[in-house]
Order: C-alpha cells, then sequence, then structure tokens
C-alpha cells in the first residue's frame, strides 16, 4: 500500500553537488530499490517514518513552479530527477515529469534524465525536442530475477534495454548507469546493450555497507568485496569499449 499525499513545493529547481540543478516532481519513490541511497535522508527531512517505497509526496504545482524558477535561473544542466525515480507509476496519472519537461523544452537548458521505467518512452516525442540531452537508464544488472529482487517496481533489465535502443534511434544520446553492481554476467549485460547506448557509467556506489544485510540474507554477499568490483567493472568497461562505446568506472 501507497501512502500518497498531494503537496505544494517552494522549490523545484535546486542545486546539485552532480549537475548544477536537479528537479525532483515526487519526494519518495514507489519503484523501492533496496539499494537506493535517496531511502537514507529521505525520511528524515520530509518527516515520513513510513518503510521506503510505501510513501509519496506528489508536488502538484512542481510544471508551474519550474517555468517560474527557469526564467530567473543563470543557464545549467537540470538533472531529473536526483531522489526518485520520474517516471515511477505515479507519473502515468499525474504527468508532472511530462509538464516539466515541456518546461525545460521551452527554456534551452541542457537537460539529464534518469529512470528504471519505460513509461518515460511516452514523451519520447517532448524529449526529442530538447537540443541539449542525455537520457539513460540504470541498468545494474541482466539477470531479471536479480533485477525483481533489488528493484521490485522497475521495469525489467530486457525492456529498459530496448527502450534505449528506440530512443536512441530518434538521434537521443543515451547512457546505461551501471550501479550498484549487482550479481551479473558481463557478456551478456554488454550483449543486451549493443547498438543501444552511447556510453556506460559503472559505479560501485560508496553505500554498500548500508545493506550489507539485504545482501547477506539474499546471499550476495560477494558483490561486496573489493575483487568482485574492479575484476567485474574492469571486464564490463573492456567490453562496451571493444564495441566503440564510451566506458567509465567512477569508483
Amino acid at each position: 500500500m501507497i501512502k500518497v499525499r498531494e503537496v505544494e513545493a517552494k522549490s523545484i529547481l535546486n542545486k546539485s553537488k552532480i549537475f548544477d540543478y536537479c528537479v525532483n516532481p515526487y519526494t519518495g519513490c514507489q519503484v523501492g530499490c533496496a539499494y537506493c541511497y535517496a531511502k537514507l535522508f529521505i525520511p528524515r527531512y520530509s518527516g515520513h517514518d513510513e518503510p521506503w517505497g510505501t510513501f509519496v509526496d506528489v508536488k502538484t504545482n512542481a510544471p508551474d513552479l519550474l517555468r517560474k524558477q527557469l526564467r530567473r535561473a543563470k543557464r545549467g544542466t537540470v538533472w531529473l530527477s536526483s531522489v526518485c525515480d520520474p517516471y515511477q507509476p505515479l507519473e502515468a496519472k499525474y504527468l508532472l515529469t511530462r509538464h516539466c519537461l515541456e518546461a525545460l523544452a521551452e527554456s534551452g537548458f541542457p537537460v539529464q534524465v534518469q529512470s528504471k521505467s519505460v513509461l518515460l518512452l511516452r514523451d519520447i516525442e517532448i524529449l526529442a525536442r530538447i537540443r541539449d540531452l542525455e537520457t539513460g537508464f540504470t541498468i545494474a544488472t541482466d539477470d531479471e530475477r536479480t533485477a525483481r529482487l533489488f528493484e521490485p517496481f522497475a521495469s525489467t533489465p530486457m525492456e529498459r534495454a530496448r527502450a534505449l535502443g528506440a530512443l536512441r534511434s530518434r538521434g537521443i544520446r543515451t547512457f546505461a548507469f551501471i550501479g550498484p553492481l549487482l550479481p551479473l554476467n558481463p557478456g551478456k549485460l554488454a550483449a543486451l546493450l549493443k547498438g543501444a547506448v552511447d556510453r556506460v557509467l559503472i559505479d560501485r556506489m560508496n553505500y554498500m555497507e548500508t545493506f550489507r544485510p539485504f545482501l547477506v540474507r539474499h546471499g550476495f554477499s560477494d558483490v561486496l568485496s573489493e575483487d568482485y568490483f574492479r575484476r567485474t567493472a574492469a571486464e564490463l568497461a573492456s567490453l562496451f569499449r571493444s564495441q566503440g562505446i564510451e566506458a567509465e568506472i567512477l569508483f
């Protein structure tokens, strides 16, 4: 059961440590990933004490507020979004991400979109209008059962890979974010993404210890080791580069 609350945000275009700005149309996320870094701090500042993945605040004024803030803001890259999936299931009803993208398309600001949901394809016509755009999906494993365990309400890895291919066929620059490195077959993942992405980012994520009990409980403690990360990341990077795909190991 998801607790949904409609709220009005005071600010929607906020400074980011990764890009110039971030936009989060929702607080909380239905996708409920076991490894999500946002669950470490979002409940504290949002006032929620429900388990991560069971609450979402819907910022109903996000598109109008974004338009106002964009008019006053210095041009910079906008990340959609940093602490929630912009295409979580509620987006199908509320269309906040869609309307925020329309505002961004009008603004001329560079945009980065990252998701785990193929609902993103609904907005491909708007995305294609944004001149300076990169769109990506997090794909942390090629294995469907592993993905379902860690990312219970995300689109499958296969669906995400096909969506990347559809975006790239429209001339939209695409990326895959492979992080955290879950149990995976490097050869299968490289084959899955062949021709679908311009670049990949391989990330250990620096908080793996925070969900050690979850990994141990499900028999995946090996992925916490330095050896697993270095060996798997190096193999993935080599495979992607052999396909002519830019690959960067972040940690």
